[in-house]
This record gives C-alpha cells, structure tokens and sequence, in this order.
C-alpha cells in the first residue's frame, strides 16, 4: 500500500499577511521539493474533503466550534482579515483552509485504517497542536490531530492511540483535550523555556512531556527518545500512532533554538515506524504542525516522508 498525500489548495489560501512566518509559501516549498527530488510519484495523492464538524466537537467544545465558525464565516462573507490573537490572524479564506485540514487528518485515519493506505502525511496549514478545547492560539484555529485521535478512538472504535509531538513548541492544545484520557498516550519533546510557556509538568498519567533547554542537539535528542519515548510507547502497545509533526526544531529554523537536522527527523521517523510496525499494523498519520525556515521544512519533510514512503 502507498503513502497518501492530503495537500488541499484551500489550505494555500489561507493567508495572515506580509512577513508572517506561517505563511502559504510553506505548503508550496514543500511541493517544489517533492517534484524535485521524484517522491511526488510515489505518493497516492488524496482529494481532501471539508471536515464534519460533528467530528471537531470529538476535540473541542460546541460553544467554541461555533463561535470560531461565525468568526470565520463573517471573516469570509466580508472579504476582510480579523485578528484573533495577537499571533493570530484569518482571511477570507482561513474557513474553508480550516475545515480542510481538519478534514484531511480525519480522511486520512479512515484511509489508514481501511487499509487504502499504510500511512498518510497532510500536508496542511493553518496548524492545530495550540488549538486548546475552547481557544484557539499560536497560529491554529482546529486541533487537527487531536480531532483525528478522537475520531480514531470514538468513531472507528480503536481502543488505544498514541500522539508523537516533535514540534520546538509544546503541544498545549493537544495536552489540554487528550490529557487524562488513557485510550490516548501523548509523547513530546520541546524547547522549554519558549512559547507557549507551559509543559514541564504534565496535566495527566498519559502524558510524556520532555522539555529540553535551547541548543540541545540531535545526539541528545536520539538518547532521549530512546529512554523516555520508546519504553512509554512499547509499554503502551498503540493501535494507531498520529504525529504531530513539526519541523521547527530545525537548526536553521528561527523561531526556536534546537540543533536537529534532517538526519535527526529520518531517524525519528524510522522508530516511529518500527513501533507501529511491531502494534498498530503499521498504521501512522503525521501531521503537519511548525516548520518556518522554508528550504529546512521542504527537506525535513522529505526524509520524513521518504521513511513513510520506503523510499
């Protein structure tokens, strides 16, 4: 079975103006790079279907799905940008980006988990892992992984998933849904201290939360994953493994300071496979979270999916 690829166009509209660093070039250097290096033809390529929003109240609050959606929805009808935190903007197009992205994780664990692929990345913006259960921040609007999780486990009926967050920024949307639900296992490793300021002490039982100080280097990075992340994940035995995954961890990337290369992503990505090779039938969906320095995003995402891929 092949890689499924999600790169909804929608998600290239979305658009905070000038010189934000999440930005539509994202989604387009990581394209370049997949027709450049040959990958692009090896990927089954999926048309991506608008999320149902039955299935982002699996991660969020009603009240909130609504209000975002109305915020969204007259940012649209208007044509006009609103600000919806200082870091955070939306367009007329951030709706239809939104439900989008969300609705390429959810698409993407049905194909999965049908057995039409043996893994999938979605390649899609805006981001989710600060979308908290009521509030959206740092860039997201929906927690994409989170909903995909909650949809594996409420709607497909696995008992235990695993989220595997390498973003430099802790996932605290992700920890404020999934955080004392045991079906779900939560491993992240993160610069600390940095934006969103929170995370050395874990909400939940379920949670592996790893900050490590700026400058922290790959070497150390392996030897972490290797005696906290993997014991916590063979002990868990997922069925299913989602990864938020953000490659802003870069050594190149500006908005943090850790020292990890693409060398660092591709030896990740290999763990993660061998652990969902050895409980969860194989079964990943990675995600597409941070990643601002455009040529290191491009290139990390590469390994990464060259590993999905066997490539």
């Amino acid at each position: 079975m092949p890689t499924a690829y999600f790169n909804p166009p929608e998600c290239r509209r979305h658009d905070m103006g000038d010189g934000h660093p999440e930005c539509p070039e994202r989604l387009a250097a990581i394209d370049d790079w997949l027709i450049a290096s040959g990958v692009a033809p090896a990927l089954l390529h999926v048309d991506t279907r608008p999320v149902d929003l039955k299935a982002v109240e699996r991660a969020h609050t009603h009240g909130y799905v609504a209000e975002i959606g109305e915020l969204l929805r007259g940012c649209a009808e208007r044509g006009e940008r609103c600000a919806v935190d200082p870091d955070t903007s939306a367009n007329a197009h951030t709706w239809a980006a939104v439900q989008m992205a969300a609705g390429a994780a959810v698409q993407a664990t049905d194909l999965v988990i049908d057995g039409q692929a043996d893994n999938a990345f979605c390649a899609v913006r805006p981001p989710g892992h600060h979308a908290t259960r009521d509030q959206s921040m740092g860039f997201c609007f929906f927690n994409n992984v989170a909903v995909a999780a909650r949809h594996a486990l409420d709607d497909r009926g696995l008992q235990r998933v695993a989220i595997v967050d390498f973003d430099v920024h802790h996932g605290n949307g992700t920890e404020d849904i999934v955080a004392g639900d045991e079906r779900v296992l939560m491993v992240s490793l993160f610069q600390h201290p940095l934006y969103p300021y929170n995370g050395a002490v874990p909400k939940g039982t379920n949670m592996v939360n790893v900050p490590v100080p700026a400058y922290t280097r790959g070497a150390e990075v392996r030897e972490i994953i290797e005696a906290m992340w993997l014991p916590a994940l063979e002990r868990f035995k997922p069925q299913m493994i989602f990864i938020s995954a953000g490659f802003d961890a870069h050594r190149e990337d500006e908005l943090g300071q850790l020292g990890l290369v693409e060398a660092d992503y591709e030896w990740i990505t290999l763990k993660l496979k061998d652990v969902a090779a050895r409980h969860a039938k194989g079964r990943i969906v990675s995600v597409l979270e941070g990643g601002y320095h455009l040529g290191a995003l491009a290139r990390s995402v590469g390994v990464h999916l060259r590993v999905l891929a066997d490539l």
